[in-house]
Protein backbone atom coordinates (compact mmCIF):
# COMPACT_ATOMS: atom_id res chain seq x y z
CA UNK A 1 0.00 0.00 0.00
CA UNK A 2 1.61 3.24 -1.16
CA UNK A 3 0.20 6.47 0.20
CA UNK A 4 1.59 9.96 0.48
CA UNK A 5 2.11 11.34 3.99
CA UNK A 6 1.18 15.01 4.20
CA UNK A 7 2.07 17.51 6.93
CA UNK A 8 -0.61 18.59 9.41
CA UNK A 9 -0.75 22.28 8.64
CA UNK A 10 1.40 23.52 5.81
CA UNK A 11 1.38 27.30 6.00
CA UNK A 12 3.51 29.77 4.13
CA UNK A 13 6.51 31.04 6.04
CA UNK A 14 6.45 34.81 6.47
CA UNK A 15 9.89 36.29 5.88
CA UNK A 16 10.34 39.35 8.06
CA UNK A 17 13.71 40.24 6.55
CA UNK A 18 14.96 38.92 3.23
CA UNK A 19 18.17 41.00 3.09
CA UNK A 20 21.30 39.16 4.24
CA UNK A 21 23.31 40.92 6.91
CA UNK A 22 26.81 41.64 5.64
CA UNK A 23 29.93 42.32 7.63
CA UNK A 24 30.78 46.00 8.03
CA UNK A 25 33.24 47.28 5.38
CA UNK A 26 33.13 44.04 3.38
CA UNK A 27 32.45 46.14 0.28
CA UNK A 28 35.54 48.29 0.92
CA UNK A 29 38.15 45.57 1.42
CA UNK A 30 38.53 42.22 -0.33
CA UNK A 31 40.16 40.69 2.77
CA UNK A 32 36.99 41.34 4.82
CA UNK A 33 34.59 38.49 4.03
CA UNK A 34 30.84 39.25 3.80
CA UNK A 35 29.79 36.74 6.50
CA UNK A 36 28.37 38.60 9.49
CA UNK A 37 30.59 39.46 12.45
CA UNK A 38 29.49 41.64 15.33
CA UNK A 39 31.47 44.89 15.52
CA UNK A 40 33.43 45.25 18.78
CA UNK A 41 35.52 48.40 18.26
CA UNK A 42 35.28 51.15 20.89
CA UNK A 43 34.67 53.84 18.27
CA UNK A 44 32.69 51.72 15.80
CA UNK A 45 29.83 53.68 14.26
CA UNK A 46 27.98 50.47 13.43
CA UNK A 47 28.19 49.17 17.02
CA UNK A 48 26.85 52.50 18.29
CA UNK A 49 24.05 52.29 15.68
CA UNK A 50 24.63 55.69 14.10
CA UNK A 51 22.18 56.95 11.50
CA UNK A 52 23.06 55.80 7.98
CA UNK A 53 24.85 52.62 9.03
CA UNK A 54 23.63 49.18 7.90
CA UNK A 55 21.11 47.23 9.97
CA UNK A 56 22.35 44.64 12.45
CA UNK A 57 20.78 41.26 13.24
CA UNK A 58 18.36 41.40 16.17
CA UNK A 59 16.12 38.90 17.94
CA UNK A 60 13.06 40.49 16.33
CA UNK A 61 14.09 39.31 12.86
CA UNK A 62 13.68 35.65 13.91
CA UNK A 63 11.03 33.30 12.56
CA UNK A 64 7.97 32.78 14.75
CA UNK A 65 7.65 29.56 16.75
CA UNK A 66 5.08 27.88 14.49
CA UNK A 67 7.32 28.06 11.42
CA UNK A 68 10.74 27.62 13.01
CA UNK A 69 12.78 24.62 11.70
CA UNK A 70 10.05 23.72 9.18
CA UNK A 71 11.46 22.82 5.76
CA UNK A 72 9.78 23.77 2.45
CA UNK A 73 8.11 20.34 2.27
CA UNK A 74 6.16 21.21 5.45
CA UNK A 75 7.95 18.78 7.79
CA UNK A 76 10.61 19.11 10.46
CA UNK A 77 13.53 16.86 9.55
CA UNK A 78 14.84 14.21 11.96
CA UNK A 79 18.19 12.48 11.35
CA UNK A 80 18.06 8.66 11.34
CA UNK A 81 21.05 6.32 11.78
CA UNK A 82 19.28 2.98 12.32
CA UNK A 83 15.86 1.29 12.22
CA UNK A 84 15.28 1.75 15.96
CA UNK A 85 15.35 5.55 15.64
CA UNK A 86 12.24 5.41 13.43
CA UNK A 87 9.99 4.32 16.33
CA UNK A 88 9.42 7.79 17.90
CA UNK A 89 8.52 9.21 14.47
CA UNK A 90 5.57 6.82 14.18
CA UNK A 91 3.51 8.96 16.58
CA UNK A 92 4.66 12.24 14.98
CA UNK A 93 4.52 11.27 11.31
CA UNK A 94 2.49 14.38 10.41
CA UNK A 95 5.09 16.72 11.93
CA UNK A 96 8.46 15.03 11.39
CA UNK A 97 10.05 13.42 8.34
CA UNK A 98 13.05 11.08 8.53
CA UNK A 99 16.36 11.93 6.89
CA UNK A 100 18.78 9.01 6.61
CA UNK A 101 22.30 10.02 7.67
CA UNK A 102 25.00 10.11 5.00
CA UNK A 103 27.21 7.53 6.72
CA UNK A 104 24.54 4.78 6.65
CA UNK A 105 25.32 1.92 4.25
CA UNK A 106 23.05 1.05 1.33
CA UNK A 107 22.06 -2.27 2.92
CA UNK A 108 20.86 -0.58 6.13
CA UNK A 109 19.20 2.17 4.08
CA UNK A 110 17.05 -0.41 2.36
CA UNK A 111 15.86 -1.83 5.69
CA UNK A 112 15.20 1.68 7.07
CA UNK A 113 13.09 2.62 4.02
CA UNK A 114 11.00 -0.57 4.19
CA UNK A 115 10.41 -0.16 7.94
CA UNK A 116 9.44 3.50 7.43
CA UNK A 117 6.82 2.45 4.88
CA UNK A 118 5.39 -0.04 7.38
CA UNK A 119 5.22 2.63 10.10
CA UNK A 120 3.86 5.32 7.77
CA UNK A 121 6.84 7.65 8.19
CA UNK A 122 7.99 9.85 5.33
CA UNK A 123 11.68 9.52 4.35
CA UNK A 124 13.07 12.57 2.58
CA UNK A 125 16.11 10.95 0.95
CA UNK A 126 14.77 7.43 0.42
CA UNK A 127 16.27 7.06 -3.08
CA UNK A 128 19.80 8.06 -2.08
CA UNK A 129 22.37 5.31 -2.68
CA UNK A 130 19.70 2.83 -3.81
CA UNK A 131 19.67 1.55 -7.38
CA UNK A 132 16.44 1.10 -9.31
CA UNK A 133 16.73 -2.67 -8.85
CA UNK A 134 17.09 -2.34 -5.05
CA UNK A 135 14.15 -0.01 -4.47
Amino acid sequence: MVFRIKPTGKTTKIKKHIHTFKRYQCTNFKRVRPSWRKPHGIDSKLRKRFKGTPKQPKIGYGTDKRHRHICPDGFKHFLIHNVKELEPLMMNSKTYAAVIASNVSSLKRKSIVTRAQELGVRVVNKNARLRATDA
